[in-house]
């Protein structure tokens, strides 16, 4: 049975995420219920590699049913497509489709598709319609939803991008049955972050289910981005585009988490793993900066890491050169490195710590390990 959650953000129209196994056969229909989408004719699918011998077929009959004329365009799977290059090739295609501004984009994928895909249609023509249909743990939980879209740049990741809300979720839990053990992991780090920024309640659920949530319990797969997306779409409310400091919660362990992934190279590991060792980093930094978390939590929070199949990286890199790719990162202010800190679950705030904290905290961490 699916469910529908409606995200209500000021000074926008609402949009409904519909999250069950089987949404995705009634995508059509259910962007047709939308009254500003009732008279789009043109639709076009953008997917990647991976996604579209697995999906492309159905996304495009359960438009096509609806009198929707689709058209596609298939990115290679990966990281290295959420580029400008890759964002101007769509451009273009979709020009020589002679689409207009009345047409809509459907991004079918995971993450890189959906930011890539929100890109692209919030600056085609000046902004066309976006549906997400994520077909990722990553994606269901978070990206799809909150209208955060991007690319990356060779000096960081996200470094370009918009804030555009799309207009229909469909969250099919179905599509994460295929989906590899990388990827799932990687979603399963997202998870632990809104459950921890959440609430205790959401929190202990998530140990109480860890073992159903790995075996990829129907029910409790649904029930967990239903938890997530209610908890990102209350935040999203409160600060839609980062200017009041809510949303910046959400950033708890991506401040490491990207610098990972530019020093090792996008793609080497998956963007959950990386945030899952931000966070792991986030409680040795409140240390360093004589702010320890709570008695207890941080082995806690290690264990339901580790339960998930997210264990310490192999990785290690020169602690300069990590602090380096941080400076980088958007959430500099002032030259100051920005983290989100947790006192104990829920219970979060922002700091700008010193280099000499953050140095610290990474010889710690990686002092028995080899650099790359």
């Amino acid at each position: 049975m699916a469910t529908r959650l409606v995200v209500s953000l000021p000074d926008e129209p609402e949009y409904s995420v519909r999250i069950g196994a089987g949404v995705l056969d009634a995508l059509g229909r259910n962007i047709r219920e939308i009254e500003r989408l009732q008279k789009v004719r043109d639709a076009l699918i953008l997917t990647d590699s991976n996604v579209g011998p697995l999906y492309l077929a159905r996304a495009k009959g359960a438009l096509s049913s609806e009198g929707f004329k689709v058209a596609e365009i298939t990115v290679p799977a990966g990281e290295a497509s959420k580029s400008i290059e890759v964002a101007a090739e769509v451009w273009s295609a979709m020009a020589q489709l002679a689409l207009g501004r009345d047409c809509l984009v459907v991004a079918l994928g995971g993450g890189v598709v959906g930011d890539l895909a929100g890109f692209v249609a919030s600056t085609y023509m000046r902004g066309v319609p976006v549906v997400q249909v994520p077909t990722t743990l990553l994606a269901m939980v978070d990206s799809s939803v909150g209208g955060k879209t991007a690319v990356n740049l060779p000096e960081g990741k996200n470094l370009v991008g918009t804030f555009y809300q799309p207009t229909f979720v469909c969250a099919d839990t179905s599509t994460l049955q295929s989906l590899p053990m990388r990827e799932w992991l990687c979603g399963c780090g997202e998870v632990v972050k809104s459950a921890v920024l959440d609430s205790d309640e959401f929190f202990f659920w998530l140990l109480d289910h860890v073992e159903d949530l790995s075996n990829r319990n129907e029910s409790v797969v649904a029930e967990v981005v239903k938890r997530c997306v209610a908890f990102k779409a209350s935040v999203v409310a409160q600060d839609k585009t980062e200017s009041s400091g809510v949303r910046e919660c959400l950033n708890f362990g991506h401040t490491l988490g990207h610098a990972i992934e530019s020093a090792a190279g996008y793609g080497t590991f998956s963007h959950g793993a990386c945030v899952a060792e931000g966070m792991r980093f986030a409680l040795e930094l409140a240390d360093s900066l004589g702010e320890p978390v709570a008695e207890g939590f941080a082995a806690t929070l290690g264990d339901l890491l580790d339960a998930l199949g997210l264990r310490r990286l192999e990785f290690a890199a020169e602690a300069a050169a990590l602090l380096d790719a941080m400076k980088r990162d958007k959430k500099v202010r002032g030259g100051s490195v920005r983290f989100v800190l947790l006192d104990d679950i829920s219970k979060w705030r922002v700091v700008s710590a010193p280099d000499e904290s953050i140095i610290g905290a990474l010889s710690r961490m990686y002092s028995e390990r080899r650099p790359l």
